[in-house]
């Protein structure tokens, strides 16, 4: 989804609204619109509307829309379908905690706002040139809509309640295997990486949206940081959960949410289903001072960011996307940094939250990449994160 035409992109667009009209269908029907104020949870009202009102933002309502990365976002923008949609839905100047005290949409006109601002879109688009630079804000809002799909999913996991995810579905894994069972291997697979120069990043594209390599991005994936690698050594896929609960088992620390001791080993919960632990699948749900808590006991440590790319992109046997994976480093820009004109979405959150690459289950297709860089804070434990090791 990174080198797309209008027909890819209309499809795209379609498609994945209406995952999303299902994904909410959910929560309705589970009786999940009313929710307690949490961290990294929304009203469902709340996260529909907004990611509806994002798309309208930066395509029907965006006067620069055509000029793509060059916009300066000086204009003032076209008026809303909705009289209120600013002063609800823009998460940049409405702050979490006051969402719960806002008088928000029905759920049928919420769905009925998603609608008609589809069609808009899509009547923009049907006038777009494959080789326009206002593709990008459509690649955006595809992106973001995509990003939502996966929050509604650890939303309805934290809320224990039946979800059916429709557009990604766990790899199918073998029968469980006790934690003491003499059969089980626990082994980490590695492979070693020789010294070498490392570049993250890429040149920036500030006016212009295409290239041959790569046609659509985010700012925080573009400028450029020489990393020097010494030799290291990385495991070849995350630490599953027979490798985690060992730690876990030895150390008396607490267990990841989700999981719970059984008669018979171990159990997991998911969507408010409790069934037997598959010990080969990645540990998940686990945070950034849990995968260090790990590591500290196993006598190893997390890859840097440059050290996960270079892995990445060089060794064959390389797994991943079956779990975010938590590096070293904290989220800072790389060198030659341009905002791009969505600019809350990098700026806000460099130095205060960690880097994480790869995807999840959960994470939808048209957001795979492995050039990819998803950030949060260190202590957030409901999102799909695992981590892989370096030896030291």
């Amino acid at each position: 989804m990174r080198q797309v035409n209008t027909l890819t992109l209309s499809k795209a667009l379609q498609q994945l609204r209406q995952q999303t009209l299902i994904a909410f269908e959910c929560y309705l029907s589970a009786d999940k619109l009313s929710i307690p104020l949490k961290t990294g949870m929304n009203l469902p009202v709340w996260e529909l509307g907004h990611l509806v009102w994002f798309q309208e933002y930066w395509i029907a309502r965006n006067p620069e829309r055509s000029q793509g990365l060059a916009s300066s976002g000086s204009q003032q923008r076209k008026p809303s379908l909705l009289k209120e949609a600013d002063a609800w839905f823009d998460s940049a100047k409405v702050p979490h905690s006051t969402r719960w005290a806002l008088t928000l949409l029905t759920p049928q006109n919420c769905i009925q706002y998603a609608e008609q601002t589809l069609a808009q879109t899509l009547a923009h688009l049907n006038n777009e040139t494959d080789h326009s630079p206002a593709l990008y804000f459509y690649w955006l809002v595809l992106q973001h809509e995509a990003m939502h799909l996966e929050a509604s999913a650890y939303m309805a996991q934290s809320l224990g309640m039946p979800f059916q995810a429709h557009w990604n579905q766990p790899t199918a894994m073998p029968a469980s295997k006790a934690l003491n069972d003499p059969k089980q291997k626990n082994v980490q697979q590695t492979a070693r990486v020789s010294s070498q120069n490392w570049r993250l990043g890429s040149k920036d594209l500030s006016s212009n949206a295409l290239n041959e390599d790569l046609s659509f991005c985010f700012d925080n994936e573009l400028g450029e940081k020489t990393c020097e690698l010494l030799d290291f050594e990385i495991s070849l896929k995350p630490v599953t959960w027979a490798q985690y609960l060992e730690f876990v088992k030895a150390t008396g620390y607490p267990l990841p949410n989700y999981i719970r001791q059984s008669p018979t080993g171990f159990d997991t919960e998911i969507f408010g289903c409790w069934v037997p632990l598959n010990w080969d699948a990645p540990a998940v749900h686990v945070s950034w001072i849990d995968a260090q808590s790990y590591c500290a006991w196993a006598k190893c440590r997390l890859p840097t960011e440059a050290e996960w790319d270079c892995a990445a992109k060089t060794l064959t046997d390389f797994e991943w996307g079956e779990v975010w994976e938590w590096t070293q480093d904290a989220f800072e820009p790389y060198n030659g940094f341009v905002p791009h004109p969505y600019t809350e979405y990098s700026v806000p959150w460099f130095g205060t939250h960690k880097v994480l690459r790869g995807a999840s289950h959960m994470t939808h297709s048209v957001v795979r990449s492995v050039n990819y860089r998803n950030f949060f804070t260190p202590d957030r434990n409901d999102i799909y994160a695992g981590f892989r090791i370096c030896t030291l």
